[in-house]
């Protein structure tokens, strides 16, 4: 739904170990500048790509996001990409306003935000470490804050309950199973107390309350 050509420069902001990036370039021949604050991310992305994509096409700055993208030039990308990450930059308002500056004019920002299903409990809020309401808004107000500052949404995708199972068994799994493995590892019991109060958390409030969309805006 993007078209991407090889002169486009993407940017991803909280790229992680740069997957998205990589495949952009694979495909489409673009350049990319990846954004992560996690060097150890940075490590594993740069050995992916250096057996997938020519050298050079992806600059990777370790980095906060606030200092990096401010370092980056008006309307410099032809795409602009946050997925799950738009903490980094004070929340999906914010960050919908920095991708405004760096895109641009008739450019795209692909972004993946959390919202509400239904109004959180005081008890899944404190569970999930003293997360206040305000932090996500509704699957529409994520369109609509997009919207207001003069985006046109073209397209959305939410995790439904398959998605967040398939995610949430999968993560639990593999650390009880790593547990199970490793029953000497010194970080065992707090691993198998974590994750299990985690478990219990998603299926007792999380599943029916917390989402994750997907969503696709022009400039």
């Amino acid at each position: 739904m993007v078209p991407l050509n090889p002169q486009d420069k993407v940017l991803d902001i909280g790229a992680g170990k740069c997957e998205l990036l990589i495949r952009l370039v694979e495909n489409y021949k673009i350049s990319g500048v990846a954004i992560e604050l996690y060097d150890g991310a940075i490590d594993e992305a740069k050995k992916k790509a250096s057996s997938r994509i020519p050298d050079g096409s992806i600059e990777f700055i370790v980095d906060d996001a606030s200092a990096a993208v401010g370092n980056c030039e008006q309307e410099e990308f032809k795409l602009a990409v946050c997925i799950g990450s738009t903490h980094a930059l004070g929340g999906l308002e914010s960050t919908l306003q920095h991708m405004k500056r760096l895109v641009k004019k008739d450019g795209y920002i692909f972004i993946g935000e959390g919202y509400w299903k239904q109004r959180p409990s005081e008890e899944y809020l404190q569970a999930l470490g003293g997360v206040s309401e305000t932090d996500l808004k509704s699957h529409a107000d994520n369109v609509k804050v997009a919207e207001e500052l003069g985006f046109v949404p073209l397209w959305s995708y939410v995790a439904d309950e398959n998605d967040w199972d398939e995610y949430e068994w999968l993560y639990s799994s593999s650390i009880e199973n790593y547990c199970h493995e490793h029953p000497d590892d010194p970080d065992r019991d707090a691993m198998l107390e974590r994750i299990r109060s985690w478990r219990r958390t998603y299926l007792q409030w999380g599943r029916d309350t917390l989402g994750f969309g997907l969503y696709l805006f022009r400039k």
